[in-house]
């Protein structure tokens, strides 16, 4: 696939988390093809390189590095903006995506290991990501920040308590960085897509009868996939959404998320 004729994101640089893979990898092949220079980044080595080469592969001219991070450790966030400072000179965009779900089970059910593991990485690592982000976001002029919620963060799902609140938590982080970033001319919104295909953090959405009762709740009655998620991000960050901060862009009803 070759470059588009419009690259609304020409001379941007964006660095996106746990973007090896479905969501993710979707957004960062998005925002390549509309012209930012893109930083993918996930916890192993293999993954990271698998991903910029396929990404190379597909779009030719993209402009594509890679890193590992692992978000809940403070070096490697630290390192993953370091790293795409030095590669590109600058940073622009940030899309956090990463996110945990270690257990399945209700609210009050959920270890406090695993509270402590889902807050860590799904909510604290992504405020600290645009804390350590923040410098080079003002010196960009015009900074972005997307993070990637879930329609469980509006609809809880009953085997998904803890990790439906952090995603709720999301678009609270949401709304609180909009009114504190907004003096340095940056914004922050959010997705909160609803199921889609190659989703892996959880593994109820791979099985058969979940996804019926999710195609039977949603208007289209089909699954989306995971590259109707980039256009929203990609609109996000860019300059055609310029007047728009503080908010969460539902993917694609949030009922389509209760079971």
């Amino acid at each position: 696939m070759s470059l588009g004729a419009v690259r609304k994101l020409e001379g941007k640089v964006a660095v996106l988390t746990a973007s090896t893979s479905g969501i993710g990898y979707s957004i960062a092949k998005k925002l390549a093809m509309d012209g930012a220079k893109v930083m993918l980044s996930s916890r192993k080595s293999d993954n990271v390189e698998r991903a910029v080469k396929q990404l190379r592969s597909e779009c030719e001219g993209v402009s594509v590095e890679g890193v590992v991070c692992h978000v809940g450790k403070d070096d490697h966030r630290k390192n993953l903006i370091k790293e795409t400072v030095s590669k590109f000179g600058r940073l622009d965009i940030l899309v956090s995506n990463a996110a945990v779900n270690p257990m399945t089970e209700g609210t009050l059910m959920t270890s406090e290991s695993a509270w402590d593991k889902i807050f860590e990485v799904n909510v604290k690592a992504a405020a600290l990501l645009v804390k350590e982000a923040h410098p080079h976001l003002v010196a960009s002029g015009s900074g972005a920040v997307v993070f990637v919620s879930s329609a469980a963060g509006y609809v809880p799902n009953p085997f998904l308590g803890a990790y439906s609140a952090s995603k709720s938590a999301l678009l609270g982080l949401t709304k609180a960085l909009a009114e504190e970033l907004a003096p340095d001319n940056i914004r922050v919104n959010c997705i909160a897509p609803a199921l889609f295909s190659n989703m892996s953090v959880c593994v109820i959405w791979k099985d058969p009868l979940v996804q019926e009762i999710q195609k039977r709740r949603n208007p289209t009655w089909r699954i989306g996939e995971t590259d109707e998620c980039a256009g929203a991000v990609a609109f996000l960050c860019s300059d055609e959404a310029s007047y728009i901060t503080g908010e969460t862009i539902p993917l694609t009803t949030v009922e389509s998320a209760r079971l």
